[in-house]
């Protein structure tokens, strides 16, 4: 049920950069869920977004808005007239030039069309990189909600993706103070999945590259994983729950690379996955502990890691992404236990 309690089928909601990884999900299942959406796009008639064009629902109750971040008046028109607005877009890039100024600018236009719009709520993705980067941070602090990148210590690192996931956070924090606007946030730690749009992700090379024998070692390090099908869901809940306020850390489990690529072998030993750490002079990385319990106080069940690495290669095999390998006769009736 939305936040004002009116039918679903009433509402207009805007996604934007509809044709990403998790806006593909999210415009998906608005739309199962009977909403309209008006979802914004550089280029409508791009090829790469016919996908959307063929979900259940988009015939009826599908517009794709040619919009860019830093253009107001095209986020302006596409926000018009809409109950919601759900802020996906954003640069995935470690370029500062690229990064900093769409990141923030784009969120600000955002945020000022959204008020002039009357907007009900603003559901923003925005993302670890702004919660975990703080070297300060004790191995036993539990990584939750309050927690928040360090902007020096990304720039020492010259980490500019966090750095401008995060100066994007706080200025959509600002802005929505400013203009009276209800905003809530959703951080997801690296989305892994099936993929809906037909360009593979950078979040989904992250796994590709174990598969196709590009990484011959993997790195002693740890990364929080989460489905993109459950992103989109938190998405879903924070803007449907009218007590949902703040952020909502979107994580599943916290693995070491390690433990990525022997399940990946496990599921897929006919692949050249690595079996060598980069660094075994080191100790092996721990994990840090996070608590996601705030979503799952919304009712979302995580899918696990495991089925989520699972469905995410079958789904590159079946999209041609990634070559399926003669099998033995045992690899092909073998059944996974996810």
């Amino acid at each position: 049920m939305p936040i004002d309690g009116s039918s679903v089928s009433d509402q207009t909601v805007c996604v934007t950069g509809a044709g990403g990884f998790i806006a593909s999900w999210l415009v998906k299942l608005l739309l199962e869920k009977g909403y309209t959406v008006k979802g914004t796009v550089r280029n409508p008639d791009d090829p790469k977004n016919c996908h959307l064009k063929d979900l259940e629902g988009a015939k009826e109750r599908l517009v794709l808005c040619k919009a860019d971040l830093l253009d107001y008046e095209s986020l302006r028109e596409a926000i018009k007239g809409c109950h919601g607005v759900f802020h996906t877009a954003s640069p995935v890039t470690d370029d500062p030039e690229q990064m900093v100024e769409p990141a923030v600018n784009g969120t600000k236009y955002i945020i000022d069309a959204a008020a002039e719009a009357g907007v009900r709520r603003v559901v923003f993705t925005s993302s670890i990189g702004a919660v975990t980067m703080n070297p300060s941070r004790g191995p036993d602090v539990v990584v939750d909600e309050s927690c928040w990148s360090d902007l020096d210590f990304c720039k020492i690192t010259k980490n500019w993706y966090c750095y401008g996931k995060t100066v994007a956070e706080q200025a959509a924090w600002e802005m929505a103070k400013e203009k009276g606007v209800d905003l809530v946030v959703v951080n997801p730690v690296l989305v892994m999945g099936p993929l809906l749009q037909p360009t593979v992700n950078a979040s989904i090379i992250h796994i590709l590259k174990y598969l196709t024998g590009s990484a011959k070692t993997y790195a002693n390090s740890v990364q929080a994983y989460v489905d993109v099908r459950d992103v989109a869901l938190a998405h879903v809940l924070v803007y449907e729950t009218p007590s949902a306020s703040g952020r909502f850390l979107c994580a599943e489990s916290v693995l070491h690379r390690g433990e990525v690529v022997e399940i990946l072998s496990k599921f897929f030993p006919e692949y050249p996955i690595p079996t060598k750490c980069s660094d075994e002079v080191k100790p092996r990385a721990k994990p840090y502990k996070f608590s996601n319990q705030k979503l799952k106080d919304l009712g979302l069940e995580f899918i696990t890691v495991k089925q989520s690495l699972y469905e995410s290669v079958k789904n590159l095999q079946e999209k041609g992404h990634l070559p399926i390998p003669t099998q033995t006769e045992d690899a092909a009736l073998r059944i996974p236990a996810l």
